[in-house]
């Protein structure tokens, strides 16, 4: 299948554990419903570009916040901690394309590996960037960002070389339109950044157990009060309610993916009250566990059954 849905899931670092594409091919396609699921904080290797198909997003990405409207897009640079979530109560759709920088830029001794993808990869937070329509250039970064996932949906004989061809005239003009900033990363949030990356390894690697905010700020050597301060600007939520958020995660991805208890579930993701695991998960996605369960195996299938209509 061309297409699919992301699911989301992550290692102990925070980093995605997809595999997008493959060896031979390093670029994925995906269509999400915000609504039904919002995309968790998490990173890759791999450069991130989508467009918004119906409602608006809110994406976070690094320190930095944006709303992206339907019809905009954005993109994320490599290794950057980022999410997205639904922006209103309405519906809100988009797709995206996942793929490794040699995909366009070659080797590291090509020239469009030092011209351009070196030179983006090297501004760090800096190579995100929010695409409009009402920009000419960044309107036609975004056709290109269509062309690409509609070649990659249909996958035609030969579609590879039209995706090759529109991500890389995609990269070309980030990097030739990129802000010229005449200086690097600030190094407090390099090491904020780092020290986030730290914690969320922690917690998602003992999740299942007893957790509280001097042992996550004991994983990063640093004080409760540091460990408060990145959390809150970075994610800008408290670490104990990252992991109230990390574990109903876990939860949903169980509920959706096996035919477990789902007070097995529960127990499992580190819930030992089964009424406050319904109500957290209530509070959380809008709906009991067994209701989402019952959803999910839905659109599921709804989804793939798109997706099949696309090819």
């Amino acid at each position: 299948m061309a297409i699919s849905l992301c699911n989301g899931k992550i290692n102990e670092q925070g980093k995605e554990l997809l595999a997008h594409g493959t060896a031979l091919f390093p670029a994925a396609f995906y269509h999400d419903d915000l609504r039904a699921e919002e995309v968790p904080w998490h990173w890759h290797e791999e450069l991130e570009a989508f467009l918004v198909a119906e409602g608006q997003a809110e994406v976070m990405a690094g320190n930095e916040r944006y709303v992206i409207k339907e019809g905009d897009g954005m993109f994320v640079n490599t290794g950057i901690l980022h999410a997205a979530r639904n922006h209103t109560d309405g519906e809100c759709r988009f797709h995206s394309v996942v793929f490794h920088s040699r995909l366009v830029g070659g080797s590291k001794d090509s020239v469009f590996w030092q011209n351009y993808i070196q030179p983006m990869q090297n501004a760090g937070s800096s190579g995100c960037a929010h695409l409009s329509r009402d920009i000419p250039w960044q309107r036609e970064a975004l056709e290109h960002l269509e062309r690409a996932w509609q070649s990659g949906a249909a996958e035609r004989p030969g579609y590879e070389f039209g995706v090759r061809e529109a991500l890389s005239r995609l990269v070309c003009l980030l990097v030739l339109h990129r802000e010229t900033r005449g200086e690097a990363m600030p190094e407090k949030l390099l090491r904020d950044e780092e020290r986030m990356k730290q914690m969320m390894q922690y917690i998602q690697e003992h999740f299942r157990e007893e957790i509280t905010v001097t042992r996550i700020a004991g994983s990063a050597s640093v004080s409760v009060s540091e460990c408060l301060r990145c959390f809150h600007n970075t994610i800008g939520v408290t670490p104990m309610q990252y992991v109230g958020q990390y574990r109903i995660q876990q939860a949903a991805e169980l509920l959706a993916s096996t035919d477990r208890r789902v007070a097995d579930i529960g127990v499992q993701c580190g819930f030992q009250d089964m009424s406050y695991f319904a109500r957290s998960f209530r509070k959380r996605k809008g709906c009991t566990p067994s209701e989402y369960r019952k959803r999910r195996i839905h659109e599921n299938t709804s989804g793939q059954a798109s997706a099949e209509m696309l090819q």
